[in-house]
Formats: structure tokens, C-alpha cells, sequence
């Protein structure tokens, strides 16, 4: 889908649906690898940086117990 997203059509959707999945996960499934895309063509446009694995585990206490963002 990124190099090439052309070459996804109806065809490969039918060989999805034949093994199962829901027309709603193969939206989902879409969505999600569109919005992947757009951060990492952001991250390497604008010089984004992984944290090292230290730092992620620094972090995760807070994200378990508060998650991203504040409760409205």
C-alpha cells in the first residue's frame, strides 16, 4: 500500500473477505496503515526520534496509570 497503492483493489479485498475477515476490519486494518504511514513520512521529514528503550520504560508507569491524555 505505500509503494505501490495502485496495485491494491477489489481483488485483494475479496481474498480477505474469502478468509474471513469483516468488511469492517479491512476499513480498520486500512486506517491504520494509512495513519502509520503519515507518522513515519512525518517522523523522517521532520528529524523525529525514537526513544531509546530506557526511556520508554521510564514512561510507561505514568501512561498505564494515566494514559495519553486527561479525562474530560
Amino acid at each position: 500500500m505505500t509503494l505501490e497503492p495502485a496495485a491494491v483493489g477489489p481483488a485483494d479485498a475479496a481474498r480477505v473477505r474469502a478468509a474471513g475477515v469483516s468488511d469492517e476490519a479491512i476499513r480498520d486494518a486500512l486506517y491504520v496503515c494509512a495513519h502509520f504511514n503519515l507518522i513515519d513520512r512525518l517522523a523522517d521529514a521532520l528529524g523525529w526520534q525514537v526513544p531509546a528503550d530506557e526511556e520508554f520504560a521510564a514512561g510507561a508507569a505514568a501512561f498505564l496509570a494515566e494514559g495519553y491524555g486527561n479525562e474530560v
